[in-house]
């Protein structure tokens, strides 16, 4: 049977565009608003990537850190987190959520446990920033007997050995980091560029489905178009801080945002 993740990129595909991926962290600003926010752009997002909340981040820059901070600071738990997915499928069954975050979490939760609140509250994918390949391919196998998908991240710096050794063992999607920064940087590399390096990748196996990450506002959004999918997380918690700040529903504001990238890649 299909994953729901696989399926999204099917339809996708089939609508000849890419999958737009929001990122939002959970609890962000509160539990309930996270989970409003979920079930109102769920509308025009494709696959709803939700951040689970850390202290020490390795990849976040400055937005995801801040989303993180107010949802630390409101006391969310891992055990919100699943809360507020279980919540969401209930009205939401076919729309893929994936968690995302640091290995540390699992571990402290073990890696059984882990999987098995995952499998409860309808959880279709992981990206784990820091667990890397060939790290990984214990507990991705976990994953991959419990039907959630691991996903897998590529890199500029990535050689071609062990590109092709990654793509082989892929799930139903890879995530393609297109530039050597933190989340929110500032594109530093041309579209052109990006979408030279995606296709070398994507030439290793054309059947896997290949999203682009880090970099990517509704300025740079319509020229990478060509990709599987396109993943907009820091321009979602800038969105919810500027809300904030200005006293406006983030709510509201976030499904503006969110219609008008994927307005941007129709």
């Amino acid at each position: 049977m299909k994953s729901k993740i696989r399926l999204t990129f099917d339809k996708c595909k089939k609508a000849k565009r890419p999958a737009l991926i929001t990122y939002t962290v959970a609890g962000d600003n509160t539990k309930n608003n996270s989970l409003k926010i979920l079930n109102k752009i769920s509308k025009h997002a494709d696959i709803l990537e939700l951040g689970f909340p850390h202290n020490t981040p390795i990849a976040d820059g400055g937005q995801i850190q801040g989303s993180s901070h107010r949802a630390l600071k409101n006391g969310i738990k891992l055990k919100d987190v699943f809360q507020i997915v279980k919540k969401f499928k209930k009205n939401n069954p076919n729309k893929p959520v994936i968690l995302m975050g640091y290995f540390n979490l699992i571990y402290q939760n073990g890696e059984n446990n882990f999987l098995k609140s995952c499998k409860l509250s309808g959880v279709d994918g992981l990206i784990i920033v820091d667990l890397p390949y060939p790290e990984n391919k214990i507990f991705a196998n976990k994953c991959k007997k419990k039907s959630i998908n691991f996903i897998q991240l590529l890199s500029p710096t990535t050689s071609k050995e062990r590109m092709k050794k990654i793509v082989k063992d892929s799930h139903d999607m890879i995530y393609y980091i297109s530039m050597l920064s933190t989340t929110g940087g500032k594109l530093k590399v041309s579209p052109k560029k990006i979408l030279k390096n995606y296709n070398i990748i994507k030439r290793v196996n054309p059947k896997k489905n290949l999203v682009i990450g880090f970099g990517i506002t509704d300025k740079t959004i319509s020229s990478l178009k060509s990709a599987n999918g396109l993943v907009v997380g820091s321009m979602l918690c800038k969105t919810i801080t500027n809300s904030l700040k200005m006293r406006q529903n983030p709510v509201t504001n976030l499904v503006k945002v969110v219609y008008s990238l994927k307005r941007k890649i129709i």
